[in-house]
C-alpha cells in the first residue's frame, strides 16, 4: 500500500501525487470515502467540475484551457445540446483521500499573476475540501495566455465572469 504524501516531507523533483493514484498518464479512478455506515465514491469528473468552477470564480481569470481546447469548446457551446464543459483546462488525479489538480488558465491583462494563482489555489482548495472532503495536496497552474482588452480573436461568450 502506498503511504499518503506529506507536503512537508516531499522532496522529490517529481510532482506530488495523491495517495493510491496511478501514474500521470493513467486513469486514477473515483475517490472513495469510507465510514462505518458505508462508502461514498466521488468520480474524477466531479472533482474536475468543482475545480473548474472554483477557478473561474477568481477575479483575473479570463478562461480555462489552452487555445485549441478553448476554440473547440466555443464551437461545442454553440451546438444545440453541446452544453458548457466546466472541466475544460482541468486535469485531476484522485486517490482515496487526496487529490492533485493541474489547471491551464488565461489571465486578464494587468493582474498580478502570482496573486491570481494564489487566489485560484485558495479558492479551489477550499471548494474541493469543503464539497468532497478530499485533501488537496497540489495545484499546478499553467498560464497559457494573457487576454488583452482589445483582443478580438476570442469569442466574447468564452469570457469567464
Amino acid at each position: 500500500m502506498t503511504e499518503p504524501i506529506s507536503p512537508s516531507t516531499h522532496k522529490s523533483a517529481e510532482p506530488r501525487r495523491p495517495d493510491n493514484a496511478t501514474t500521470p498518464s493513467g486513469r486514477t479512478g473515483p475517490a472513495q470515502l469510507s465510514s462505518p455506515r458505508g462508502k461514498t465514491t466521488i468520480a474524477d469528473g466531479v472533482v474536475e467540475k468543482i475545480a473548474g468552477m472554483a477557478a473561474r470564480e477568481v477575479p483575473g481569470i479570463y478562461a480555462l484551457g489552452g487555445g485549441l481546447a478553448r476554440t473547440f469548446g466555443a464551437m461545442r457551446d454553440k451546438v444545440p445540446g453541446g452544453g458548457s464543459n466546466f472541466s475544460r483546462g482541468v486535469k485531476v488525479e484522485v486517490g482515496e483521500r487526496q487529490t492533485a489538480i493541474d489547471l491551464d488558465v488565461v489571465v486578464e491583462y494587468g493582474g498580478s499573476i502570482p496573486t491570481i494563482a494564489a487566489d485560484v489555489r485558495d479558492n479551489v482548495t477550499s471548494a474541493l475540501e469543503q464539497m468532497t472532503g478530499l485533501e488537496v495536496v497540489e495545484i499546478n497552474i499553467s498560464v497559457n495566455d494573457v487576454h488583452l482588452p482589445d483582443d478580438t480573436t476570442e469569442d466574447t461568450e468564452d469570457r469567464v465572469h
